[in-house]
């Protein structure tokens, strides 16, 4: 009896709801909603991270520097730390989905009230914000730059040898146009084919690791990093799995996003950290100098023309992939941005067909190609303090959403013991990095990295003033996320409506009698 009281008056309900009332959409539904799977999530992931390359470098600087134990040690200490920051990251990928990413945790984790009133909550998002930028931004470069010589030196295995500077132009400028079609064309399309591509690499990879055995060190030329060894390894390990969060832009776009993100983010880490130290274990054993020596020297090294090619194409694959995972996701953050007004709002622009955001996917890779001009010409004789400066922006984000996921917390009284540990853990840990790069920089005269500190932690602040003169109203829009619409209500439950804050509420119909209700029925 119940249950049919309760079927009769949903009915009621549904002929009496009011079909004329404005209906109300999500902010971020110009993204396709609910098309991505898991896999297209943990290929999203990968390719960003691209963890075939950093099994390389790793290997590379274990052979070169020979830490040993205490390095292998580092590296999995460091993998810990990430996975303890996607904790931290999924206290909100489990509750919200949102295309900018950790720049929306951030401010969820302010609260809006405290947020509009004290201003601090926006600074910090625009800091978090600008940090991820230019994590991106400098992540995306430094690949990019990589997979054109990667690519040119491949092209010279197997046919003509056309490496110089006419090439690299015209290579950059035909990368960078591939990045964008593939882009704009949807996250489907690419991220299935990039993830077998990534897998082959990585068999390929570990294959040869385990098959091959030299103790041969590398004769690469290598500058001597400002740190020292361990702490250098730590640092490239972070560098490495930069991105291992980049599912979380997805999550507007993602079927059942709260479980699938959150496990992306979580799985990410893991899966990079395990072949991480396999490549440092197998550097240290003798099993990592032949694919070191493949990629750096070609056949100079001993290592056969087959697995020359073989590594120079698996290895060209994942730059391009990483190439292209930046891409993909530092276009939500511009087009999240964009819809908030505090980027130009053209950034915001979907295309009709493929529900992707074009203008922020061909502002984004015409921004790294150019960077990757700069980069060749001026910057790759001092890599060192590029990376130092993108592994500053990243630590920060990463630093800020741990404090954030505390607040956030705390705010709706669901901490537990471990979220605290957790929490409080990582924002010190950050913190405190943030402290040793920048007096190590110093120290070293790598004045670069203090000065990106320095740039990072005062950009919210001025971009907050900017705002406010300029665009006022875009300080309200800030923290936007994929929230319920009118279509996701069953006929009869009641209206959606904004009320005077921009906070969305569910209202009784109009006509809908007290007596009709469920409640009534049982």
């Amino acid at each position: 009896m119940a249950v049919s009281a309760a079927l009769r008056a949903a009915i009621t309900r549904a002929q009496n709801a009011d079909q004329h009332s404005e209906p109300v959409f999500s902010p971020l539904r110009g993204l396709g909603r609910g098309r991505l799977t898991p896999i297209d999530l943990l290929g999203q992931s990968l390719s960003t991270i691209a963890p075939a390359t950093g099994m390389v470098f790793i290997a590379l600087w274990m052979i070169t520097y020979s830490p040993g134990y205490v390095g292998l040690a580092a590296i999995a200490a460091t993998t810990s730390a990430v996975f303890l920051v996607a904790f931290c990251i999924t206290q909100f990928t489990r509750r919200l989905a949102a295309a900018g990413s950790l720049y929306s945790f951030v401010f969820q984790g302010s609260g809006i009230r405290a947020t509009l009133t004290a201003g601090a909550g926006i600074r910090a998002t625009l800091t978090a914000g600008a940090a991820l930028v230019l994590g991106y931004l400098g992540i995306s470069v430094s690949v990019f730059s990589q997979a054109v010589p990667s690519l040119l030196d491949t092209i010279a295995i197997v046919g003509p040898d056309v490496r110089g500077t006419a090439a690299t132009v015209i290579t950059t400028v035909a990368i960078a146009l591939a990045v964008a079609w593939i882009a704009v064309r949807g996250v489907r399309f690419a991220t299935r084919a990039i993830l077998v591509v990534e897998a082959c690499s990585l068999i390929l990879i570990v294959v040869v690791m385990l098959a091959t055995h030299s103790d041969t060190t590398t004769a690469v030329a290598l500058p001597n990093p400002s740190l020292s060894a361990v702490p250098f390894l730590a640092m490239l390990t972070v560098l490495s799995m930069a991105g291992f969060e980049s599912s979380a832009f997805f999550g507007p776009e993602a079927k059942r996003p709260l479980i699938s993100v959150t496990r992306t983010v979580l799985i990410s880490p893991i899966i990079c950290g395990v072949l991480f130290v396999f490549a440092a274990w197998a550097a240290m054993t003798g099993h990592g100098a032949t694919i070191v020596g493949a990629y750096f020297e070609g056949t100079a090294s001993g290592a056969s023309a087959e697995v020359v090619l073989a590594v120079k194409i698996g290895m060209t694959c994942s730059w391009f992939a990483s190439t292209l995972g930046c891409a993909q996701a530092g276009s939500r953050l511009l087009y999240s941005m964009g819809i908030e007004r505090v980027l130009p709002a053209p950034l915001a622009r979907v295309h009709r067909r493929f529900r992707t955001p074009y203008v922020a996917v061909l502002a984004f890779v015409a921004v790294s190609a150019a960077g990757v001009f700069i980069y060749s010409d001026t910057v790759r004789d001092d890599s060192g303090s590029f990376d130092g400066v993108v592994e500053t922006a990243l630590v920060c984000a990463y630093t800020l959403v741990a404090f954030a996921s505390w607040k956030f917390l705390r705010r709706i009284g669901e901490h537990t013991s471990l979220t605290r540990i957790c929490t409080l853990s990582v924002s010190t840990a950050g913190a405190g990095l943030l402290v040793y790069i920048v007096l190590d920089g110093a120290v070293h005269g790598m004045w670069a990295l203090p000065i990106a500190a320095l740039a990072v932690a005062v950009s919210g602040t001025v971009w907050s003033a900017l705002l406010r003169r300029a665009r006022p109203e875009s300080l309200l829009m800030v923290g936007a996320f994929d929230s319920v619409e009118t279509a996701d209500l069953l006929p009869g439950a009641g209206t959606l409506l904004i009320d005077g804050d921009g906070r969305r509420r569910l209202v009784p119909d109009r006509g809908t009698a007290e007596g009709d209700s469920p409640e009534h029925g049982r």
